[in-house]
């Protein structure tokens, strides 16, 4: 495998529409289902007048960026500081975006830093994130 050669600035994209399947799914495998996010009755007596997508399962389009494609393959997540900036609902097509922000050298690897957005199809930001991620140096050069 050839090294993945990365700058500041450099940028990675991830885009999908969020199904009523994609929240069932998610709420089977964590457990979470709250009724803001599954009973439709329930959701129109809260202030969004309907359901609404988890926030985790936005700001994990975050780490499918950072896991297959900026910086990708061979890298380890380390941490993630989120901000939920505004709700997403089903229907809506979230494209998250990953910059790399700063990197710091270490002996054997990289660390880092990625500022990470997703925004809904109206163009606003719906999800914020500061994340680290190890490169090792036998999979990345840093320019």
């Amino acid at each position: 495998m050839e090294k993945r050669q990365l700058k500041i600035g450099d940028k990675g994209y991830f885009h999908k529409t969020i199904t009523e399947a994609d929240v069932c799914a998610f709420a089977g495998v964590t457990g979470d289902f709250s009724r803001i996010h599954m009973d439709a009755e329930f959701a129109k007596t809260t202030r969004y007048g309907q359901r609404i997508v988890h926030g985790l399962l936005t700001s994990s389009f975050i780490s499918t960026v950072m896991g297959m494609t900026m910086p990708g393959s061979g890298t380890v997540f380390m941490d993630e500081y989120v901000k939920f900036k505004a709700p997403v609902f089903f229907g809506d097509t979230i494209t998250a975006e990953v910059t790399l922000s700063s990197v710091d050298e270490r002996s054997r690897s990289y660390i880092g830093e990625f500022t990470g957005i997703c925004k809904n199809q109206k163009g606003e930001v719906v999800v914020e994130a500061t994340c680290h991620e190890m490169m090792p140096k036998e999979f990345f050069e840093i320019s």
